[in-house]
């Protein structure tokens, strides 16, 4: 029998690999294939089209397409809607993970459920919500008609579908790892006469900083790229309320194939530089 002292003195080596499992070289082909065939018929050939029909009627149309004063006015809308809906999105992300992983209180249960709702609703139904809240013949409509104060069919109805729709990427990505880490760090800062503003700077934050930015990246994603709910409280008023895939929507009901495809690939591009982002983050989190 090893010894703990001669365990302990063992000079640490590299981690040993984990054995791999001995399929028959047939089976391992079969894998592979299927695998590398789901990715080309559901990946990279929808890639291929959206680009090759955009490119079509030359460099020159794509351009005009994408320049185009409706196509300005979508991406404009797109941008503003994120630069609002991200921010928010990540105080509520970042007090809602604080609360459930840092605290015992009543209904915290309830809290973790309710943060889910927008995977469990179809964003249709949380457009429609926000109709029946604040449209002219909901709830609220006749008072804001009265006040002059538009929410739907305009940005503010935007941003509240958008919100909406993406408020729980920040906090599922901070939940799991704050109830990972423990509150000893903290606890330890407190002790030594940190106050709880420099804890949460210079202990907490650092420690989520990957998780964050992660859930970031899928926030703007989804936010970017949301169709349903928009869809429903926009009006799509050509120019003022129509988002990129409304845009997209638009151009391809109208038959103009070529300039739907290119506006849809500044949708792609942003897809690709977010799994380019998301890969960085994992590596750099050691994920």
């Amino acid at each position: 029998m090893i010894s703990v002292a001669a365990t302990a003195a063992r000079p640490a080596g590299p981690p040993e690999r984990l054995p791999t499992l001995n399929e028959p070289p047939l089976v391992r082909w079969i894998l592979i294939t299927a695998a590398m065939g789901f990715l080309v018929l559901f990946l990279f050939l929808p890639l291929l089209v959206v680009f090759t029909y955009g490119l079509q009627k030359g460099f020159g149309a794509y351009l005009d397409a994408v320049r185009d004063e409706y196509a300005l006015a979508s991406i404009r809308l797109t941008l503003i809607t994120a630069a609002i809906a991200v921010p928010l999105n990540v105080l509520f992300g970042l007090a809602a993970a604080w609360a459930i992983a840092k605290f015992e209180f009543r209904g915290k249960n309830l809290l973790t459920t309710v943060i889910d709702l927008p995977f469990s609703v179809s964003p249709v139904i949380s457009g429609m919500m926000f109709v029946l809240l604040f449209g002219a013949q909901g709830m609220l409509g006749p008072w804001l008609i009265d006040h002059e104060v538009k929410i739907i069919f305009a940005l503010p109805g935007i941003v509240l579908a958008t919100i909406f729709v993406t408020s729980p990427f920040v906090a599922r990505e901070l939940i799991p790892l704050m109830q990972s880490q423990g509150n000893e760090e903290e606890e330890a800062a407190l002790t030594l006469g940190a106050s709880g503003r420099q804890t949460f700077w210079r202990v907490s934050l650092p420690k989520i900083k990957w998780g964050l930015l992660y859930g970031v990246v899928l926030c703007n994603a989804r936010a970017m790229g949301e169709f349903g709910a928009v869809s429903v409280v926009s009006g799509h008023i050509r120019g003022l309320t129509t988002t990129l895939p409304l845009q997209v929507e638009i151009l391809y009901n109208e038959y103009q194939i070529q300039a739907a495809f290119a506006v849809a690939s500044l949708l792609t591009l942003l897809a690709l530089v977010t799994l380019a982002v998301k890969g960085l983050v994992e590596w750099r989190s050691g994920a």
